[in-house]
């Protein structure tokens, strides 16, 4: 079944169409956002869902794309296929449409992190960038073919160009030499040939053809014999050249026709990208999410927030139907939200079966209707004589002949309108006929009989919206379960009415609704104090769980220092063991060594060798156990030549001293406390003061890696874009956000962006070409083409 233009406009679904048309790039997508309405058919919806999560999940991970600004092309690929020639302007239309194609092929293939249900869409897109190249060089703009169009082309004009300026030349010496016959001493035209302004009583001096005469008839425009033939011969190659354009347009346009059937499934499938991508959008801006949809008909909406309302104004909402109840009977104050409530279970059921997310929580689910039928408003009519009761009762009798089993129906002030006690009992025989036929259904109420209707019946479920008393202001939170009270007696005798009015009013209350009216404030403060209870219940638990993940997370960290620290003190033993067990073997052998040496004639020399030996394998091995960490400075260069006094740094021992005396050669002679040492010049770094004496970084320089590398970190925008606008920048500012923003799209793996700088005087786009041109990260760049904004927008492609 369909769903009637009536329940469209009275859920106010229509105005969620406009908020889609806002966020779609495309006039085709625009025109599907106008015209999006519901189905009823359980895959459809499963299928739109998907379609519209996945356009979401990848304008998050890479950002959404480009589809520059595409115009219908329908009339132009079936006249071209007819063999009609093409305007320039419906030929770069075509062109546009085979770039946008293209670039979304890009899009889809360039960085492809997970596979989608979108994935079919873009392998359906045909590319010709032949074509497409070929129009963009051959029609740079609307009014405008190019020379390089044709080879024949570009000779015509040359030509022309070269006519043109012998007649100026020899307009000019005419000129030079008749000034005194001429009004002024200039070179017009007139009809498209070159002329002069003669005055008009000299026009026998100047031999010639007259082609105009002023307003006033002082001037006469005359062409002169010796640029007639020349003129003549312009006129030719005008007509030449027109004949060269029209038959570079009809090559085109064949070319076009050719191809007119992938070309039109490509501009079909970009409006159907940019629809989706629109749906995503959409979701992201109002916090949407895709419910589960039941196979039942159960619905369960958790912090619901109706995308209509402010979203730092909204209060969300929780609502149940279908599952333990078929009914809900709303109650509570005028204003106090039972309406919104019952809108906001229409409306998210219309969105999600258009395929469109609804702003609530994650695990809410949702069923699907094969109709909405709704009695929302009052719609009395003078002219057809409809007081407000009728016109509920004409809505109800339409909604009773069209009313199924997988019907929603939503009742606003159900029975009002009329004498309460025929009205509650009515609109309890129209819920129990509802409920007959099977269908679902959520009503507004202040009878205190349908409350009693919903307590006593099963499948029937009373909710409430509730109003602060205090405050005489409604929370708007719905509460399932509780009937809510009108409170009309509090709400008048805070406003300033007299109590002994009141209590008048008391008494003429019958005994049974006092009860009844009792019995549900006790129920209501019962629940109100509940739920505070839990509210705090559920703090103090949230308060628990962080503070046992915080001190589980503490504990892990311990444990893991204590289990390094043990094993690294296992290792550090063993290897002081095997230290030990090396240098007794060493020891050993070099005593060995010197008991057959005792003899020999270089026994000193011998000795003294083999204690320098000892020494050297006892630091080695030491090594093994208690190493020294040396942090160098790859490639550092001293930044002068040290000398006498210089402050430097000894980083074998991570001591400062002072240069004791010029170096000469590689050691060079420190003073480094009482120590007084010499070190390699390799191992020593300059420590340089600024004017107050503090200490500044050692100076150099790193031939190799940087002594500290620095992360920047890039923040993730849900809504990356393939252009960024610069207008009305400097050229410093706006280079600025180039250079962070090309960072941003090496890591989303963009291969195209654009620049808008508008056109203006040119300033800023040549500031930004002047650093482009010296940019490794850009493989080239060019001023924007028809379709991408002219002028005003540099194209730049990524390495």
């Amino acid at each position: 079944m369909s769903f009637s233009e009536k329940t469209i406009r009275t859920l106010e679904f229509d105005k969620i169409c406009a908020m889609l048309e806002e966020h779609a790039s495309t006039e085709g997508a625009k025109v599907m956002a106008r015209n999006l309405r519901p189905t009823d058919d359980t895959y459809t919806v499963l299928r739109r869902l998907r379609r519209t999560t996945d356009a979401r999940r990848l304008a998050d991970a890479k950002g959404a794309p480009s589809f520059g600004r595409i115009r219908d092309i329908s009339a132009a690929c079936e006249r071209a296929e007819k063999g009609a020639i093409l305007s320039p302007r419906e030929l770069l239309d075509c062109a546009n449409v085979l770039r946008t194609a293209r670039i979304l092929q890009d899009y889809h293939t360039g960085n492809h992190p997970f596979d989608t249900v979108l994935d079919e869409v873009f392998d359906r897109l045909i590319p010709d960038r032949k074509l497409e190249d070929r129009i963009h060089r051959s029609i740079p703009a609307e009014d405008m073919i190019a020379d390089e169009a044709s080879p024949l082309l570009a000779d015509i004009r040359r030509k022309i160009r070269n006519e043109n300026v012998k007649i100026k030349e020899t307009l000019q010496k005419l000129i030079s030499g008749n000034s005194r016959y001429l009004q002024e001493n200039i070179v017009t035209m007139r009809g498209g040939r070159y002329v002069i302004p003669v005055k008009a009583e000299c026009k026998a001096e100047v031999k010639g053809l007259i082609h105009d005469t002023s307003a006033t008839g002082a001037t006469i425009f005359i062409e002169p014999m010796a640029v007639v033939d020349a003129n003549n011969e312009i006129r030719i190659l005008h007509t030449k050249e027109e004949r060269e354009i029209e038959r570079i347009l009809s090559e085109l346009s064949a070319a076009v026709g050719n191809i007119s059937d992938a070309l039109w499934l490509d501009y079909k499938n970009i409006n159907e990208l940019a629809f989706v991508f629109a749906c995503g959008e959409l979701s992201s801006s109002m916090r949407g999410v895709a419910p589960m949809i039941s196979g039942d008909r159960a619905v369960n909406l958790v912090g619901a927030r109706h995308p209509l309302i402010d979203k730092d104004k909204v209060v969300p909402i929780t609502m149940s139907l279908g599952d333990a109840f078929d009914t809900l009977v709303i109650t509570g104050p005028n204003t106090g939200g039972k309406t919104v409530s019952l809108k906001t279970i229409g409306l998210f059921a219309l969105m999600v079966q258009s395929g469109l997310h609804i702003p609530c929580e994650e695990g809410s689910c949702i069923c699907t209707y094969d109709t909405i039928l709704v009695d929302l408003g009052d719609e009395q009519s003078i002219e057809q004589s409809l007081s407000t009761f009728s016109s509920h009762m004409v809505n109800i009798v339409s909604i009773m002949e069209q009313v199924g089993e997988r019907s929603l129906v939503l009742f606003d002030e159900l029975g009002g309108g009329t004498d309460p006690v025929e009205g509650a009992a009515l609109a309890v025989a129209i819920i129990e006929s509802v409920r007959e036929a099977g269908a679902c259904c959520v009503a507004t109420t202040h009878y205190a009989e349908l409350k009693a209707y919903a307590l006593d019946t099963p499948g029937v479920c009373n909710a409430s919206c509730e109003f602060d008393v205090e405050t005489l202001k409604p929370t708007y939170r719905l509460v399932i379960g509780a009937p809510g009270k009108s409170n009309a007696f509090a709400i008048s005798e805070k406003l300033g009415l007299p109590s002994a009015i009141i209590e008048r009013a008391k008494e003429r209350v019958s005994s049974e609704n006092v009860s009844f009216e009792s019995v549900i404030e006790q129920l209501e403060n019962s629940r109100v104090q509940m739920e505070k209870e839990r509210q705090e219940a559920k703090r103090l638990r949230e308060d628990y769980e962080r503070f046992k993940a915080e001190a589980e997370k503490e504990l892990r960290r311990k444990l893991e220092g204590a289990e390094r620290e043990a094993e690294s003190a296992r290792k550090k033993a063993a290897a002081m063991v095997q230290s030990a067990k090396a240098s007794c073997d060493f020891l050993y052998e070099q005593m060995d060594k010197m008991r057959k040496a005792q003899d020999a004639a270089n026994a000193a020399a011998q000795l003294d060798a083999a204690r320098r030996a000892v020494r050297d394998h006892l630091r080695t091995a030491g090594d093994l156990f208690d190493p020294i960490e040396v942090q160098e400075e790859e490639g550092y260069v001293l930044p002068r030549p040290l000398k006498k006094g210089d402050k430097v740094r000894i980083v074998t021992i991570h001591k400062e001293g002072i240069v004791t005396e010029d170096p000469k050669g590689n050691l060079v002679a420190v003073q480094a406390g009482v120590v007084r040492t010499k070190a390699r010049i390799e191992d020593l770094r300059l420590v340089e003061e600024d004017e107050r004496g503090q200490k500044k970084k050692s100076a150099g320089k790193t031939a190799g890696k940087p002594l500290v590398k620095s992360s920047v970190s890039v923040e993730r925008s849900n809504q990356f874009k393939s252009e960024i606008d610069l207008r009305g920048m400097t050229g410093d500012e706006a280079w600025l956000a180039v250079d962070k923003y090309l960072d941003d799209a090496i890591m989303y793996n963009m291969q195209t962006v654009h620049l808008i700088h508008g056109k203006g005087t040119g300033a800023l786009r040549n500031a930004l070409w002047q650093f482009l041109r010296g940019d490794k990260r850009i493989a080239s760049f060019r001023i924007g083409r028809y379709g991408e904004g002219d002028g005003g927008v540099t194209v730049v492609e990524m390495k």
